[in-house]
């Protein structure tokens, strides 16, 4: 009778795992076919020159060519300026806008979430075409606007001005990657606990005390997120940059995703956009430890 007892539990177990398992197979077969073999043989192709003419073994020869590259020497600053100028500026913006926002009734809460979250559901390029037409130098509005208030005297080209268009790029990136990170952390906001707030109120804690030692530290599992994906989306920033300058002037506003598809899909050199391809995922591999050393201290589940 023990024996018999101590089976059917058992069995009961290797069912529950086989039918879990069975539950996951779809999404792992996706995974494994759409993700993992297409980064394995981007791996292996970026060691070959692989043209519509010629599949070469050619060891680290893309790699070390990539180094000597101008354009994409080039392109790997304007990926980093672009993270460095934009992860910052989303992170305090969106904490800012939900401090306040959470402050208000649910009505006015519900409002301006859905105001902010409207360009990441409107889509890439209708946003992206609308930004253009604020940019055009001659029918834009923004430079009616100066030139109205007499900030410039004379048309400026936004887009066109290596002096302007990568900050032109940031300020687009910045509104449409502000709406997720404000959903998130009115959503972190409302799940502290009040007696903790209520608590510090009691006890004198002024409106910065009490977001320093009560808020920000509940909210950092929130923050880690945002902080992550953002870096990682920045750096695969290409549809605006394609919709808004293709690169230019001069590749001023190249990023690596962008010369990826350029070199792969204009140029056809395949094995040479894989190796551009690796080493963005090693930076943005790099990039995500460092944050996750910085800020897995102050988090806690």
């Amino acid at each position: 009778m023990t024996t018999v007892k101590n089976k059917k539990p058992l069995t009961i177990m290797a069912r529950e795992t086989i039918v879990s398992y069975l539950f996951l197979a779809p999404a792992l077969i996706f995974f494994i076919v759409f993700v993992i073999i297409p980064i394995g043989m981007g791996a292996v192709t970026s060691l070959f020159n692989y043209t519509p003419k010629k599949f070469e073994f050619i060891g680290l020869g893309n790699y070390t060519k990539l180094f000597t590259n101008e354009i994409f020497l080039r392109s790997l600053k304007n990926t980093i300026l672009l993270v460095i100028g934009v992860v910052p500026l989303i992170v305090l913006f969106s904490l800012f806008v939900s401090v306040v926002i959470y402050q208000k009734n649910a009505f006015v809460r519900s409002l301006f979430r859905g105001i902010f979250y409207l360009p990441v559901v409107t889509g890439t390029v209708s946003v992206t075409v609308v930004w253009k037409w604020i940019f055009d130098p001659i029918s834009g509005v923004l430079n009616y606007v100066l030139m109205s208030m007499g900030v410039i005297d004379k048309e400026i080209m936004w887009l066109g001005d290596k002096r302007y268009a990568l900050w032109c790029i940031i300020l687009v990136l910045l509104t449409t990657s502000v709406g997720q990170p404000i959903i998130l952390y009115i959503a972190a906001l409302g799940n502290l606990d009040p007696s903790h707030i209520e608590a510090a109120e009691i006890d004198g804690a002024n409106s910065w005390q009490l977001f320093r030692h009560i808020k920000w530290p509940g909210i950092m599992p929130t923050t880690l997120y945002v902080v992550v994906i953002t870096t990682i989306n920045s750096f695969q920033c290409f549809s605006l940059i394609q919709l808004l300058t293709n690169g230019g002037p001069n590749y001023n506003t190249s990023t690596i995703m962008y010369l990826v598809y350029e070199t792969a899909f204009r140029q056809y050199k395949f094995g040479y956009a894989n190796a551009m391809g690796v080493v963005l995922a090693i930076i943005i591999g790099i990039f995500s430890w460092i944050q996750f050393k910085c800020f897995s201290n102050d988090v806690s589940y």
